[in-house]
């Protein structure tokens, strides 16, 4: 396993007028989607809109009587939408090729996903050393109210895990084959700039970490020639963060 994943990944790289195209277009409409969902996608467009409210108003039941979690279940909605279904529409309506050549696809990924289990295992130690930081304390969960347990914070990760189905099929999968059509491995790199600059205003040491991770996944998405275990170990970080930072706060028990 080792030295497979240590062998270069399968690349087909095109140096033509059709492949500088394709790479324009995905480099400008990644920009265009960035900036539609940094301004219209997050938590805080949905409490600025109103959408909180009204949510709360006519769906009634656990959004009403916690209408912050709506903000994150719309959160997960638009990084589906616009982090995931557009870029494979413009994948397939404008660059017209298939999306299971920019790794969203699941079938032959299984063997890969001891390599992302040993990455969680890695990680596992860190997540606990780091969850007792002051910046993680005060930063995690991001919804003020998952610590009372139940629907508030089941509904709250139900949302920010999608939140990561998004961003995986946007950075690993859009960017980085897109990228790697193009400029071989290099577009590895190329997609952790824009990876890691989505992770400022977090904390410093997830901001610094988001460089190794923005590589080590891209690098993994093309050997696996898929985005979809990069899914599973986001979401199982993530998840496991706002845990260790619950129990360190006493709260876990409302949880489970």
């Amino acid at each position: 396993m080792i030295t497979d994943l240590l062998s270069p990944p399968e690349i087909e790289i095109r140096q033509d007028e059709k492949a500088d195209k394709d790479a324009f277009i995905v480099i400008m409409s990644a920009t265009v989607l960035l900036f539609v969902f940094h301004y219209w996608g997050r938590p805080d467009f949905y409490v600025r809109s109103g959408l909180i409210d009204w949510v709360a108003s006519n769906f009634g039941g656990p959004l009403e009587e916690h209408p912050g979690v709506g903000a994150y279940l719309y959160w997960g909605l638009t990084s589906i939408l616009l982090r995931t279904l557009m870029p494979a529409a413009i994948i397939v309506w404008i660059i017209k090729d298939s999306p299971r050549n920019w790794g969203y696809r699941i079938r032959g990924t299984l063997q890969h996903f001891p390599v992302y289990g040993l990455m969680y295992l890695v990680m596992l130690p860190i997540l606990i050393w780091i969850s007792s930081f002051d910046s993680f304390l005060t930063y995690y969960p991001f919804y003020d109210r998952a610590a009372e347990g139940g629907s508030a914070f089941w509904l709250y990760e139900f949302g920010y895990a999608f939140q990561f189905v998004g961003i995986e099929a946007f950075f690993r999968g859009f960017l980085t084959f897109g990228l790697a059509r193009r400029f071989g491995l290099l577009g590895v790199p190329l997609m952790t700039v824009p990876y890691v600059m989505i992770h400022f205003g977090k904390p410093a040491p997830e901001a610094f970490a988001a460089i190794i991770a923005g590589l080590a996944l891209g690098y993994l998405a093309l050997k696996s020639k898929s985005f979809v275990p990069g899914i599973f170990l986001h979401v199982g970080v993530a998840i496991t963060m706002d845990l260790l930072v619950l129990w360190r706060l006493e709260a876990l028990g409302n949880v489970f």
